[in-house]
């Protein structure tokens, strides 16, 4: 959303394992698919002193159908809804914004994937995303709207994730003691996420198919931390 001139990104993370349930709702709502399921490769960047992943902004180079740079500032929370103001600009080649981001003394931090798909509803954006450790839905717009399609696709029990991905999987590298720089699909091939992010599926189904409970996309939690 644009904010006095400025770029503003308001949004809010669900974790929500079962993707086809958030589709089945956003059809049932009437939203409209604007951007069909891609693979996405992104490169977090840091200064050489470490200072700006550790001040909380983000400068990263994304890759899908096309290549975008961006930069985002610490952000403020409320209610589970994060905003921050936001920078981004397309560019014509990958390798080239890259190399030009070395040479400015910036370096890969880490990388990370996923697949991303893209609806408008009540004129908000809500993206599905398939990471390497688990399932989310994003809904960008003013904190009302996003309320209004929160409840609209019956998201309300979904717990609201206020951490950035780069930070879930450090986290779930740290508590599965795995030694991958990278969040990638490859590095999660031999690992068993289990229940720490994906949910049992035939319980889901059964729910669904019996008509004694609502399914529902939010059947996991992510758990806490143990400190």
């Amino acid at each position: 959303m644009k904010e006095h001139g400025k770029m503003r990104e308001v949004e809010v993370k669900l974790h929500s394992p079962d993707l086809a349930l958030v589709q089945r709702a956003l059809h049932d709502a009437g939203a409209k698919l604007v951007k069909e399921r891609v693979f996405e490769r992104n490169l977090r960047y840091d200064s050489a002193d470490g200072s700006l992943i550790a001040g909380g902004e983000v400068l990263r180079l994304r890759q899908d159908t096309a290549v975008k740079l961006t930069y985002k500032s610490d952000a403020t929370l409320e209610n589970g809804i994060v905003s921050r103001l936001e920078a981004e600009v397309t560019v014509s080649d990958f390798a080239s914004m890259d190399a030009i981001l070395r040479r400015l003394g910036f370096h890969v931090a880490l990388v990370y994937e996923k697949y991303r798909e893209t609806y408008a509803l009540l004129g908000a954006e809500v993206v599905l995303d398939e990471l390497p450790f688990g399932n989310f839905t994003e809904i960008e717009g003013d904190a009302p709207t996003i309320e209004r399609v929160v409840a609209a696709l019956s998201l309300g029990n979904c717990r609201r994730i206020e951490s950035s991905y780069v930070d879930l999987f450090m986290d779930v590298k740290a508590r599965l003691g795995m030694s991958a720089r990278d969040c990638t699909f490859a590095a999660f091939v031999d690992v068993d996420v289990g229940e720490l992010f994906l949910p049992p599926s035939t319980p889901s189904f059964m729910r669904a198919q019996s008509g004694l409970a609502k399914a529902s996309p939010c059947n996991s939690l992510i758990r806490p931390s143990k400190s």
